[in-house]
């Protein structure tokens, strides 16, 4: 077994040794106490930047088309506050689209060929659009 080789400190280089240990541990107490409010602050203005992203971006347009008696997309994924426009694509038919949900209603009225609708979803669901002039025509919408 080989010795262990060893310093000795002297009394005052132990002292020395406990006072800057002390003075780390006090730093890094101050230290502390400004990090949760710095993790904080910057945690809300990240949220605050990704809300404002979301309210000031432009809403996105979708174009369906109504033509041979059905929707020209059965399904569409949209995000709240986008636009659907309802383009009756049919040279001579008319049209009549409409959602008829506990949370969102919107009636076109009557479209004639080449008239166009424009439904804002300012909700989020799933919503059927329909046609009431065509029973058979239908248009999911997913709004996220």
């Amino acid at each position: 077994m080989m010795p262990s080789v060893q310093s000795k400190l002297t009394p005052a280089e132990v002292k020395r040794a406990e006072v800057k240990q002390a003075e780390v541990k006090q730093a890094w107490v101050k230290r502390s106490r400004w990090m949760l409010p710095l993790v904080i602050l910057i945690g809300s203005a990240v949220v605050l930047v990704i809300k404002l992203q979301q309210h000031t971006s432009s809403p996105a347009n979708f174009q369906v088309s109504q033509r041979g008696r059905e929707f020209r997309l059965g399904m569409l994924n949209v995000k709240q506050d986008d636009i659907v426009h309802i383009v009756n694509d049919d040279g001579d038919l008319s049209h009549h689209a409409y959602v008829a949900s506990e949370r969102f209603r919107f009636d076109s009225g009557d479209q004639e060929p080449d008239g166009r609708a424009d439904i804002t979803f300012t909700v989020a669901g799933t919503f059927n659009v329909l046609c009431g002039i065509h029973p058979k025509m239908r248009l999911v919408v997913n709004v996220h």
